[in-house]
């Protein structure tokens, strides 16, 4: 077991995971509105160093994550309706992840504008490059995706943007590698980072943060 462990963090030296990246781009943020938090966010690892604020539209999500202890706080609530909830610049961060592209494109955009106005300093947007399809899992109706997010567009609004997760023609559905074994495909994905990294639009995912 203490080999498999000094194999894994060896591997994540050289591979780091996209969570380090959501992570490092909240630095400096000492209260974070999660929205679309889902029952286990990347965002938990900060608790402790910052007020977390876990909202979703799903209940058994939340409830997961209040087992979990996530977050210091939770709302269900409709992530359209924010600005009745949370005032402007009211968190130093706001982050969606995995989110936008279960929304209609009009309705994304609403998101986007209401949480660039709820936030002081950063808001950090997690998504798949361009549209992926997507089907209903774990009966949650809201894991379908509704629309797909361009890295030019996000860059048209003031979002600095990184690639993650590799070549996007690597991976499918929920991030899956398409091909069998998945391991060496996992690794060949992997390996591709250092080349998707700095051409988003190759990239599997994107990362867009917003310095406001």
């Amino acid at each position: 077991m203490h080999l498999i462990k000094k194999l894994r963090a060896g591997y994540d030296a050289l591979f780091p995971p996209y969570q380090k990246d959501i992570l490092n781009s909240l630095e400096g943020c000492s209260s974070i509105l999660d929205v679309g938090c889902g029952s286990l966010s990347p965002v938990s690892r900060m608790r402790g160093r910052a007020r977390l604020i876990g909202v979703d539209a799903y209940d058994g999500s939340i409830q997961k994550a209040r087992e979990r202890k996530t977050h210091d706080e939770f709302h269900v609530c409709d992530v359209l309706r924010l600005g009745g909830i949370f005032p402007d610049q009211s968190f130093d961060g706001v982050v969606a992840l995995d989110l936008i592209e279960h929304l209609e494109k009009k309705d994304g955009l609403a998101l986007l504008d209401s949480i660039e106005r709820i936030a002081r300093r950063r808001v950090v947007i997690f998504t798949p490059n361009g549209f992926l399809p997507q089907g209903e899992y774990d009966n949650n109706p809201w894991q379908v995706h509704k629309s797909g997010w361009e890295v030019s567009e996000m860059q048209a609004r003031g979002y600095r943007t990184i690639g993650l997760n590799g070549w996007r023609p690597l991976r499918g559905e929920r991030g899956y590698v398409k091909w069998w074994p998945h391991l060496p495909w996992i690794v060949f994905s992997d390996l591709t980072q250092y080349f998707v990294r700095n051409r988003p639009e190759k990239a599997y995912q994107i990362l867009c943060v917003k310095y406001l």
